[in-house]
C-alpha cells in the first residue's frame, strides 16, 4: 500500500515493542509516524524512536486495543505489537469507526515515559 495521505503517513497505525522493551508507533507501512517512503527498509535500533511506557503492559494493551486480533504476541504471550484498525475498520474508508480509533489514541496519549 501507498503512502498516500496524512492519514497513513502521520497518524499510528499500530505500536510495536522493540529488542529493549521500548515501544514506538508505526504508520501504514510499518514505518516510524511521519516516514514517507516505502521504498527504504528502516533499522528501528538506528534511530532513537522507541520509549519505555510506565504500565504498557499486556493486560493494559488488551484494555486499549479493540480488536483483541490485532493484537501479536511472543513466545512468551508477551504483547510485542497491535494494530489499531484493520482493512475492515480503517476509519478513512470507514467512518464509523473513527470514535473506537480515537479512544485507543486517547488511552495511549495517557502513558507517561518511565
Amino acid at each position: 500500500m501507498a503512502l498516500t495521505d496524512f492519514f497513513r503517513i502521520n497518524l499510528p497505525y499500530g505500536i510495536k515493542k522493540d529488542e529493549d522493551g521500548a515501544w514506538f508507533a508505526f504508520n501504514r507501512e510499518y514505518k516510524p509516524l511521519g516516514y514517507n517512503d516505502s521504498r527504504t527498509r528502516v533499522e528501528y535500533s538506528s534511530i532513537p524512536i522507541a520509549t519505555k511506557y510506565k504500565g504498557l503492559t499486556t493486560n493494559r494493551i488488551k484494555k486499549i486495543i479493540a480488536n483483541p486480533k490485532l493484537i501479536h504476541y511472543d513466545d512468551k504471550g508477551e504483547a510485542i505489537s497491535a494494530h489499531l484498525y484493520s482493512d475492515a475498520t480503517n476509519p478513512q474508508s470507514f467512518p464509523e469507526h473513527w470514535d473506537t480509533y480515537f479512544k485507543q489514541i486517547k488511552e495511549l496519549s495517557k502513558l507517561e515515559i518511565k
